[in-house]
């Protein structure tokens, strides 16, 4: 048997003691010398400040100030062969620093490797665009301002990207709402029916999850089926009625398609 474990006290005691754990960071190495990364940093150096660098998981990553994030990109393209720019974005820390951290991942296709290069702009602070350097930068951009709120100068299409171009605020901010703020529960019907359309219709359900089981249009139980628009009450009293297949048909719908299938590959062939 268990022992017996006493219970004494157990309301001040947590049973869960990493409620508010944080994650260690991962380790930040130096950069050894004589290597490529070492190289690679010593371009960066030439022609801008690096403020902190360092090896985090086998990459090196270049701190820089904001304003010359163009110059550092352009030295690691031209003269250390980093062409391609396969991700860029930033990281929310206006709780915690006033900002946010923007990030430029670049790959060298040749040497196989990779390198990050990061700077820091205030929440007002505008950052240049690298579209000219890097033609997958355009929509990065556009979604770095349409979903955080970071701001791009000289971009040639600077406008929301999966918002609506109306849309007020930026979700991706950890101050954004999850279910969103009041204009985003209203926004559908504020557009379409207008605002004195509020009391009659309701606020927007922006659950994706949930299911309304007296919604007898988009929601259905098998075996209990009622008229399509049917009124709510008639979704409880409904009998049950038995589910029927028509299999004769459907093994000749298989066989057709099969045979169609195997005369499509045929030609392929």
């Amino acid at each position: 048997m268990r022992p017996y474990t006493p219970k004494d006290n157990v309301q001040k005691k947590a049973y869960y003691t990493d409620r508010f754990w944080v994650a260690p960071r991962i380790p930040e190495e130096p950069v050894p010398e004589g290597s490529d990364y070492a190289e690679d940093l010593a371009a960066v150096k030439k022609t801008c400040k690096v403020l902190n660098a360092y090896i985090q998981r086998g990459q090196l990553v270049i701190y820089v100030d904001p304003e010359e994030n163009v110059t550092a990109l352009k030295t690691l393209k031209e003269e250390r062969g980093y062409d391609m720019l396969s991700e860029l974005s930033a990281v929310d820390f206006l709780a915690e620093r006033g900002g946010f951290e923007v990030f430029y991942q670049l790959l060298n296709l040749d040497a196989a490797r990779r390198l990050r290069v990061k700077c820091f702009v205030d929440e007002n602070q505008a950052v240049e665009s690298v579209n000219p350097l890097y033609r997958s930068a355009d929509w990065a951009e556009r979604e770095m301002w349409d979903l955080m709120g970071v701001k791009v100068n000289n971009h040639p299409y600077l406008k929301r990207l999966i918002m609506p171009d109306d849309w007020e605020g930026h979700p991706l901010r950890k101050t954004y709402p999850l279910e969103g703020d009041e204009f985003a529960q209203w926004y559908e019907v504020d557009k379409i029916f207008g605002k004195e359309a509020r009391d009659i219709i309701g606020p927007e359900n922006r659950d994706p999850g949930r299911i309304d089981r007296y919604d007898t249009e988009r929601f259905a139980r098998l075996g209990h089926e009622v008229p399509r628009g049917a009124p709510a009450e008639m979704v409880d009293k409904a009998e049950e009625t038995p589910i029927s297949y028509q299999e004769e048909e459907g093994v000749f719908l298989i066989q057709k398609l099969s045979e169609e299938n195997s005369e499509v590959l045929d030609k392929r062939r």
